[in-house]
């Protein structure tokens, strides 16, 4: 987020009378679609399988399997529940500067409307990356129940929103939780994720007050799951390994009103770093690691 960088059907056995001979079928087929499915959530497309999330492979948490009814079909844990996704970013920022430089007010001051965002060294955008991960995390949080709503897609303009927009969004969704996806561009060298919470502003349109608690309690959990689930350690750059980061100068914080927070993934720029980002299978542990961190919060809230 630091840095502006370039753009860039199975055949049908044969009925028969034998019943083992059924039996030994039918599990044959079931253990080739269980294969097909863990393939499906493994396999690595690089940058190139950006807009194609994974597809979940078919497995009950803990958490969801006590919560299935009696009747044997799973119950959706997160519904009534919405949840607001900020992919950071937009891949077409670039081709906008008038637009992303316009000054907003974020409260406590004014900054631009937004940036272009990182790339790594060989030019994959974090914007591709958030946007993957959020249509990942999307898929992930809907299977749960949940309503979910991203800041901008693929359709729709190709630049912005406004940071001020990307709090309205999910301020005007009366969203249970927001979570806002981005990528730092540190040098070299840095690596690891961190989270970033509100910090106390009161001041203009922005008033943190009732979100900072909440907001702590959702980024305490999406960074334990995150680590947990990715294997990312926190940042050795930033949090004091803590992997938390407190800010007031970030508009899509300042003006939530709901709870929310910020994720950097990784460093773009570093060499380590930049191999999971670019890896499709990493980004869906990304997406899974997200997804737990707000399903416990939201069970909990």
């Amino acid at each position: 987020m630091s840095y502006t960088g370039p753009q860039s059907e199975p055949p049908q056995p044969r009925r028969s009378r034998r019943g083992p001979l059924v039996v030994t079928l039918a599990a044959l087929l079931a253990g080739g679609l269980i294969g097909w499915g863990v393939y499906e959530v493994v396999g690595d497309g690089g940058p190139a399988d950006d807009g194609a999330p994974a597809t979940p492979a078919a497995r009950t948490s803990p958490s969801a399997a006590a919560s299935a009814r009696a009747d044997g079909k799973a119950a959706a844990p997160l519904a009534g529940k919405v949840v607001v996704i900020d992919p950071g970013h937009n891949t077409g920022n670039f081709r906008h500067p008038a637009e992303i430089n316009r000054q907003v007010d974020v409260g406590n001051g004014r900054k631009e409307c937004d940036t272009t965002g990182t790339s790594t060294n060989d030019g994959y955008p974090e914007a591709r990356f958030t946007l993957d991960v959020a249509h990942r995390l999307r898929a992930l949080l809907e299977r749960q129940g949940a309503t979910v709503r991203l800041t901008h897609d693929e359709k729709g303009p190709d630049w912005g929103p406004c940071v001020d927009e990307r709090a309205r969004i999910g301020n005007e969704a009366h969203a249970d939780a927001a979570i806002s996806i981005h990528a730092d561009g540190a040098p070299a060298g840095d690596r690891g994720f961190h989270v970033i919470l509100p910090g106390t502003v009161h001041a203009g349109a922005a008033d943190t007050r009732p979100i900072t608690g909440p907001s702590r309690e959702l980024g305490e959990r999406v960074a334990a799951d995150f680590r947990r689930v990715t294997g990312e350690p926190p940042s050795n750059y930033i949090g004091h390994g803590t992997a938390l980061d407190t800010r007031t100068d970030l508009g899509g914080l300042n003006l939530s009103t709901v709870p929310k927070v910020f994720v950097e993934c990784g460093n773009m720029r570093d060499a380590q770093d930049a191999a999971l980002l670019t890896s499709g299978s990493w980004r869906q542990k990304a997406a899974q690691g997200l997804s737990e961190g707000i399903v416990s919060f939201l069970r909990e809230s």
